[in-house]
């Protein structure tokens, strides 16, 4: 982040001793915490008043009428430009989807390194999506937490970035020396995983969960 760039920050957790910890990573950053919250509703009214950049949240609550997920959710539609990222004890998949479903740019394990923390942050400003593992694995990149997070095999996030570039499926299976139909099956799984019905919605994903630039969705001809 330049350092001319200044960025400011709601916590939400149950725990102040987290919120603490989580206050003096985004310190050595430069980000600035405009206030800490242990209930959504006063993190919501937070992001009402300061209007920050980032909003770093758990999903656990017993705080409040709501939970964290529900929370970046009504965060996300009232600030579209608000980066969010959870930091949270779920490990589980399911967890991760759901978040990245509600608006989330990064998904943190609480047992990651505070380096960890600081990368997901970097990248979710770059347009990025992340998830860290806890200190017993190893950060991921954009690409690999795609993988995980969405259940895509490697071979599919290929085909998944080569279609957001506009490529047909008859260039495809040039490229990747396969038939026309073995690249059908593979844009079929795709959509099924990510729930989209096409390859203009397919391509659209790719550009918000970071796989390229976000820009003008590639138009093509090709067979969806």
């Amino acid at each position: 982040m330049s350092p001319s760039e200044h960025r400011t920050a709601v916590l939400l957790d149950e725990h102040p001793l987290w919120l603490e910890g989580v206050e003096q990573v985004l310190a050595r950053i430069g980000i600035e915490v405009k206030g800490k919250a242990t209930s959504p509703e006063h993190a919501l009214a937070l992001i009402e008043e300061h209007a920050p950049s980032l909003l770093v949240t758990g999903i656990e609550m017993e705080n409040g009428q709501m939970d964290g997920l529900e929370c970046l959710a009504l965060a996300k539609q009232r600030a579209p430009e608000l980066k969010v990222i959870v930091l949270s004890a779920y490990s589980d998949p399911q967890y991760v989807d759901a978040a990245l479903a509600a608006g989330a740019e990064a998904y943190v394990l609480k047992t990651a390194h505070a380096d960890d923390l600081a990368s997901a942050i970097r990248q979710a400003f770059d347009h990025s999506i992340y998830f860290a593992r806890g200190h017993n694995g190893k950060s991921r990149s954009s690409r690999e937490s795609i993988e995980e997070a969405w259940g895509l095999t490697r071979r599919e996030l290929e085909i998944l970035t080569l279609v957001a570039e506009g490529h047909s499926n008859a260039q495809l299976a040039r490229m990747l020396w396969v038939t026309e139909q073995t690249v059908k099956f593979h844009l079929s799984n795709i959509y099924r995983k990510l729930n989209v019905s096409n390859r203009t919605e397919a391509s659209r994903w790719a550009q918000v969960h970071g796989l390229l630039p976000l820009q003008s969705t590639p138009q093509s001809t090709a067979a969806a």
